[in-house]
């Protein structure tokens, strides 16, 4: 997440539209319109129909957490043919939901992955993958959120809640979210075969052992499989954009 200058009314002058507010109930549309006219605001969520604009965010709570998260999906990124990884990207779920998370890992809809970009540069559809920073188990990622991104169908969720010094990865199974159990404290991911996380490394910012337990699970024969097959499915849309 980003952190926010003060918006004031100041920021639409010369506009019709009202600022956005915390609290807000807007649809999608609307609520769009309205950060478009916003160009200072950095950051707002639009979560089941209500508006949310982050505090200014700290760098050991959160910045930092953060940064270690993206290292690691970062790294898994670029091991993997026709996965793409993006920070804070706005995603356009559906007509109550426009969230920000912290990190997404999708597959391309051209290797069959569930989400696409719009014409404007927009995620439309549901990652397969999103991450968040949460304070607490009383954040919002692990409310609403967590509910819309379920409905939505978002495959797998991963939570790091700072101040309880925990996380969690959830996925969706039968319409529900699902927590899964590490297998002697490293948590593997159903949908993107070889994405591994050593937990506990993770929590104490030992990223050393982080990254060798996910090099561990990039050279393991099912993510070698996994990239053959999003590279065969991506081959048709290659031959198609080839000049005739």
């Amino acid at each position: 997440m980003t952190s926010l200058p003060q918006t004031t009314t100041s920021q639409l002058k010369g506009s019709a539209l009202p600022p956005l507010e915390n609290g807000d109930r807007l649809t999608r549309p609307e609520f769009e319109r309205r950060y478009h006219a916003m160009p200072k605001l950095k950051k707002a969520e639009l979560i089941e129909g209500v508006v949310y604009m982050a505090s200014p965010l700290r760098f050991r709570p959160h910045a930092k957490p953060h940064g270690r998260l993206i290292t690691w999906l970062g790294v898994y990124e670029a091991a993997t043919s026709c996965v793409e990884m993006g920070i804070e990207p706005t995603v356009r779920l559906d007509i109550d939901n426009e969230p920000q998370p912290d990190g997404v890992l999708l597959i391309s809809a051209e290797s069959g992955g569930r989400s696409m970009l719009s014409e404007d540069e927009y995620v439309e559809g549901a990652p397969e993958l999103v991450v968040e920073v949460a304070a607490s188990s009383a954040a919002i990622d692990l409310g609403d959120k967590k509910r819309a991104y379920r409905r939505s169908g978002v495959q797998e969720y991963i939570v790091w809640q700072v101040f309880d010094q925990k996380i969690d990865w959830f996925q969706l199974q039968d319409g529900d979210y699902v927590s899964l159990a590490p297998d002697e404290g490293v948590l593997h991911s159903q949908v993107f075969p070889g994405l591994w996380l050593n937990v506990e490394a993770m929590l104490q910012g030992e990223m050393r052992s982080v990254l060798a337990v996910l090099q561990t699970g990039i050279e393991s024969a099912a993510h070698q499989a996994f990239v053959q097959q999003l590279e065969l499915q991506d081959k048709p849309s290659q031959a198609n954009d080839r000049p005739q």
